[in-house]
């Protein structure tokens, strides 16, 4: 295990981060637009209102880290992992992100959209509103989510799996084309998908 280096001061814009621990630090309000994060750990720390506009996420992992409201609008992500963290509203459109899991936790709204998705996996967490609007998604992988609405309006989905999604609501049901879906997703989207090509059932 690579040992990391324990971070005791604030953040800054353009900063370089590598081989870092940022342990149960308050960076709420902290500035780090442009900033790179390299084989870092963040851990109980609180991110509320910190600017991360334009990060770059390498190799990192962030566990139980709070924030009610996160700005990370167009961040690259790359390795990343995002385990049991309870979030607001996180502000992550224009992205990239590429070989990313979110496992656990609750996120109230995460907001995606036109970010661009390649192997992206969530797992056992609660999504209030997952925001794919324009996004192009390659790879993605949905397990044991319980997920309050789903936007996919003008998505482009490619080898995109949805069965392990619970899903409450779905706003852009034609950009649904090339996910999988199980059975009773389909049942449960039977309205949807009729209205969208306009079906009347009687």
């Amino acid at each position: 295990m690579v040992h990391l280096e324990p971070f005791d001061g604030r953040l800054e814009p353009d900063g370089d981060y590598e081989g870092l621990a940022f342990d149960d630090l308050d960076l709420a309000g902290q500035d780090a637009e442009h900033a790179r994060f390299m084989d870092c750990a963040l851990t109980g720390c609180t991110l509320d209102g910190t600017n991360l506009d334009h990060v770059q996420l390498l190799d990192t992992t962030l566990t139980e880290v709070r924030a009610g409201a996160l700005d990370l609008p167009d961040a690259t992500w790359r390795d990343v992992t995002v385990t049991d963290c309870r979030l607001g509203a996180v502000t992550a459109y224009s992205g990239i992100l590429t070989r990313v899991t979110i496992r656990g936790g609750k996120i109230d709204y995460l907001n995606l959209r036109g970010a661009r998705l390649t192997d992206v996996r969530l797992e056992g967490c609660v999504l209030g509103d997952l925001d794919l609007a324009d996004a192009r998604v390659s790879r993605l992988v949905i397990t044991d989510c319980r997920i309050g609405r789903l936007d996919l309006t003008h998505a482009t989905l490619m080898d995109v799996d949805l069965r392990g999604a619970d899903l409450s609501g779905l706003d852009g049901v034609a950009g649904l084309a090339g996910a999988t879906i199980s059975n009773e997703q389909l049942l449960d989207l039977a309205g949807a998908l009729a209205a969208q090509l306009r079906i009347t059932v009687v």
